[in-house]
């Protein structure tokens, strides 16, 4: 598995905006609660992911039909879908000068219910350790999921299944994909969103 930077500025991995929103007292809060319970930087990349991946749920399993989007949003609101939940995790990175950027694979939304090809949306982040790129997935993990922190064999949430159509992109991008915030911000409720998740990035125009 090799990931691709979509910037070799790494600045761009670092910055603040009106989505990863780390100036926000709530993230710096936590991000300061986390990096104390660290004994590294990596022990705080793995502690970070874990706390967004089990303690920030995700909005379908817990049938809320709020949308979350900037990372303020999400942990305010206890919750998000896989690109909120995306969101906050770069931002609680950041926020300790950690490069993190963003990574969308495409999928089958539900083999029964919903046979459409959707986006996923993870993070691809630096380990200085090891002085590399690992992609994480903190859409939380349920029955059939179990995405967990591996800087040596990739566990991410779902598995691809090429034959169906479905398809991984190692790309690491320095900002949220356009098109999929343009979905969560014209989405009212979370309902109305599942039925009109984003099939196309920004990124690939």
């Amino acid at each position: 598995m090799n990931v691709v930077l979509y910037s070799n500025k790494v600045d761009e991995y670092l910055k603040q905006d009106n989505v990863v929103d780390y100036d926000n007292e709530d993230i710096i809060e936590l991000a300061d609660k986390l990096f104390r319970k660290a004994s590294n930087e990596l022990d705080f990349i793995k502690i970070t992911y874990e706390f967004v991946r089990d303690n920030i749920l995700h909005s379908a399993d817990i049938n809320e039909d709020v949308i979350t989007c900037a990372a303020s949003e999400v942990l305010k609101a206890g919750h998000g879908i896989c690109f909120a939940k995306s969101h906050l995790l770069a931002a609680l990175l950041r926020c300790k000068s950690v490069p993190a950027g963003f990574c969308y694979q495409k999928l089958i939304l539900d083999d029964e219910k919903a046979p459409v090809l959707i986006y996923h949306g993870l993070n691809g982040v630096y380990i200085k350790d090891c002085k590399k790129w690992i992609r994480l997935d903190a859409r939380g993990n349920k029955i059939g999921v179990n995405a967990q922190f591996s800087i040596e064999k990739e566990q991410l949430a779902f598995p691809i299944r090429s034959q169906m159509g479905e398809s991984d992109s190692f790309i690491v991008y320095p900002d949220p994909d356009i098109k999929i915030l343009e979905k969560l911000r014209e989405s009212k409720t979370r309902t109305v969103l599942w039925d009109n998740l984003p099939t196309e990035l920004g990124y690939n125009k």
